[in-house]
């Protein structure tokens, strides 16, 4: 049984008491908007709320600009704090400092608790309570209480409350890319529709967006800016509750003239809370036994990649979510590759919504591919809110061409698992088929002896540390997995409906071409090394010297020129080994062995994306206690502030890292061909591991520890799965055991194959 700590996070479990990185690492979202943890009656130049989608866009200034550049930067609007308070002695007096003395954030409700001690110039004290909560599926409304007692101060109050502008608004000036950027002042109105009812609109100036917000107070105002006195001279806590809408992101630019349901009282949105993650943790639950500040960790990482997600189809899953603005709230090909796993294999609905919003861009992608000069497909956009290119660096922007495979092979996972063909002939086809015209016109033949390579040229792999280069293995093998996959869906379209295909201009002599395509696209591999090749001249480059391998000098793109870093076989972090992981059956244990420790010598994992990766590989080759210094650097890296810029926001991928870190990791799951295949690789370190996923219409809990491996079919129809190596065909309330053999899973000879089925 878990324990209730498991759930509770506290100022005990986090790395200091920086007030950013606080607000960071306690703030609420809903997928629609977030609510930033800052402190009441202080502020600071990140405070604030975003709203997933809501956006300004400014002229990118390049020395040289080139065709095809990204023309606007895109950044999420940093906007007002709704948690300020203006409080004042009756005598005025205002509190202006204060100081957090508890915090517990409940992931099994949602509900943030907090104490603060406020202070005046004048050493006047008195004690706030803070309790918030968001709704979730009531997901444009947020509620906040404060309580307030008595300190050395024990007079009249006069508390006021009201959206304004956010006490930041001009870029914050910092070299860090991951930095976050505000985007200058929008048009903003405000007005009073009732005494106790503040409406504020927002607008964009260039991108034309607008959103209303409403601030209600539920006791009685006294005059406008909702204001209200009390009296603590009796020694009574008196409290104040409001409640803020937000409303939907539109390109009108209007005022909604109407003033939304503004009753719902704090208990009503508390249960609407604990009613969502109550679903949540029922159909994703996740239990480590042995380790509390682990499960605590995960427990955690979940409740915040839930909270991050878009659920519109309209919107994605920014890189620090909906916690902060770094990397100007754009989505990337983290979303696809680190964070849709999850949610495919426990909640489908949300994983549907996500490769949605992919399905909505799908005309920018196909404008920027003509851009680059590529007459046929559509290429993503690297980095993106609205589907646009926003990246103005493109060697490692624009470059990254695998984002278009990366989003491809999640189509092809999402209905390997749901069998949602209604998805894939509505929207999931498009996005696949027109992926893979990119590749075909983006590549190019070359013969070499009486051998015919289909490659891809002047590409950068997911290191971004080696940009610009010939054949990155991982781009290739992805893009020969688009090309199967997009013959394989269109032969499930044609068994569905014969005549289906047609609509999409598609013909069984272009499948036959992708097929000539998929067989001929080469794969990078040394024969010297004996592993896969990064690309065509990365072990051809010298060693990153050795002397500037300490920690000040990391991240290494803070402190050298690209130019130096791309010169070096140094990788940011993992590539090719990210290729082995998404494709389990390719290569042997041996080779991956061989691979792992090539590539862990020459990785700084400068990027919180890497750590993950190399814990799941380490695991399939049975070095569990290697896996497991991976991983627990993976699963606490905001509550040990290991990057140092979780203030600016969490880091989301990692969150979806760490799951999968432990479920295809430490129980080496994976389906393929219709068996789910799971195999014990659990530390040492850790007593159990337990958890729950959906395959179809199939939940299936797994436990893994020292003596056996434990698959129940919870609910669902009859399954196969492949525990240790033991073929098994599961029906409801029938579960197998399987003893763990003594030699790992990963040890035996894997047979290689041209690519997953679906």
């Amino acid at each position: 049984m878990l324990t209730l700590r498991a759930y509770h996070l506290t100022l005990n479990d986090v790395a200091n008491d920086n007030p950013e990185y606080l607000e960071t690492v306690f703030s609420l979202a809903n997928g629609h908007f977030g609510v930033r943890a800052n402190d009441p009656i202080s502020s600071n130049p990140i405070t604030g709320t975003l709203i997933n989608g809501f956006y300004e866009v400014a002229p990118i200034i390049y020395g040289e600009a080139a065709v095809g550049y990204a023309k606007q930067r895109q950044t999420i609007l940093n906007l007002p704090d709704l948690r300020h308070l203006n409080v004042m002695t009756v005598s005025g007096h205002p509190f202006t400092t204060s100081h957090r003395t508890s915090a517990d954030l409940d992931l099994r409700t949602g509900v943030l608790t907090e104490q603060y001690q406020a202070s005046s110039q004048q050493g006047e004290t008195i004690g706030i309570a803070v309790e918030s909560v968001m709704g979730q599926n009531l997901n444009n409304y947020w509620g906040v209480t404060y309580t307030f007692t008595a300190g050395n101060y024990a007079g009249p109050l006069v508390v006021s409350k009201s959206i304004a502008v956010p006490a930041a608004a001009e870029a914050i000036a910092s070299a860090d890319p991951r930095k976050t950027r505000m985007a200058g002042m929008p048009i903003c109105k405000t007005d009073f529709p009732s005494p106790n009812v503040q409406r504020y609109h927002i607008q964009t100036k260039q991108s034309k967006l607008s959103v209303t917000m409403y601030l209600a107070m539920t006791a009685p105002a006294q005059g406008t800016l909702l204001r209200y006195r009390m009296d603590l001279s009796d020694d009574s806590a008196h409290t104040l509750s409001y409640q803020v809408y937000v409303g939907n992101v539109d390109d009108h630019n209007t005022i909604d003239p109407l003033v939304p349901t503004l009753d719902n009282s704090m208990q009503t949105l508390k249960l609407d809370s604990q009613h969502f993650w109550q679903q949540i943790w029922a159909q994703s639950e996740i239990m480590v036994d042995g380790h509390k500040e682990l499960d605590l960790a995960i427990h955690y990482n979940l409740f915040q990649l839930n909270q991050g997600a878009g659920r519109d189809g309209r919107t994605a899953i920014p890189a620090k979510g909906l916690s902060g603005s770094g990397y100007e709230g754009h989505y990337f090909w983290d979303t696809e590759m680190y964070m849709l796993p999850y949610f495919t294999y426990t909640n489908p609905a949300m994983a549907r919504q996500l490769l949605l919003y992919r399905y909505q861009t799908l005309p920018q992608a196909k404008q920027r591919a003509r851009d680059m000069g590529v007459e046929h497909g559509a290429l993503y956009a690297w980095r993106t809110i609205n589907g646009q290119e926003a990246s103005p660096f493109f060697p490692a922007g624009t470059a990254q061409y695998h984002i278009d495979a990366d989003i491809a092979y999640a189509v092809g996972k999402y209905y390997e698992t749901t069998k949602d063909l209604d998805f894939i002939e509505q929207c999931g086809f498009a996005i696949v088929l027109e992926t893979a015209k990119f590749w075909a016109d983006f590549g190019t033949w070359r013969q070499i002896g009486d051998q015919a390579r289909f490659e891809f040229l002047t590409v950068t792999g997911p290191d971004e540390y080696t940009a610009l280069v010939n054949n990155n293995y991982y781009t290739n093998r992805l893009a020969k997995h688009n090309f199967e996959l997009v013959v394989q869906l269109a032969h499930r379209i044609m068994d569905d409906d014969p005549n289906l295909l047609a609509s999409y201009g598609v013909t069984t002599a272009d499948l036959a071409h992708f097929t000539q395509l998929a067989a001929h696209v080469y794969l990078p591999y040394s024969e010297d090394q004996q592993i896969n090749e990064q690309d065509d001249s990365f072990l051809s480059k010298p060693r990153w010297p050795s002397d500037r391998l300490t920690p000040e000098h990391f991240p290494l793109l803070l402190h050298y020129h690209p130019l130096t870093i791309y010169r070096y076989q140094v990788a940011k972090q993992a590539d090719t080994l990210l290729a082995e992981y998404l494709f389990p059956r390719d290569i042997s244990a041996v080779q991956l062995k061989r691979e792992h420790k090539y590539y862990e010598g020459v990785t700084t994992h400068d990027s919180s994306l890497s750590r993950s990766i190399f814990s799941i590989l380490a695991a399939r080759m049975g070095e569990s206690e290697k896996a497991y210094r991976y991983f627990m650097d993976t699963a606490r890296m905001d509550l040990v502030n290991l990057q140092k810029n979780t203030a600016d926001g969490l880091h989301l991928a990692n969150l979806g890292g760490s799951w999968l870190a432990l479920v295809s990791g430490f129980s080496g799951f994976y389906l393929a061909d219709g068996v789910a295949h799971v195999a014990n690789h659990l530390p040492a370190e850790l007593n159990q591991l337990t958890y729950r996923l959906r395959v179809g219409d199939s939940i299936l809990e797994i436990v893994l520890n020292a003596q056996e491996t434990q698959v129940t079919l919870i609910e669902g129809p009859t399954i196969r799965v492949d525990v240790n190596g033991s073929l098994q065909t599961l029906t409801a309330k029938v579960h197998t055991k399987v003893q763990v053999k003594v030699t790992p899973t990963a040890d035996r000879e894997a047979k290689p194959v041209s690519g997953d089925k679906i």
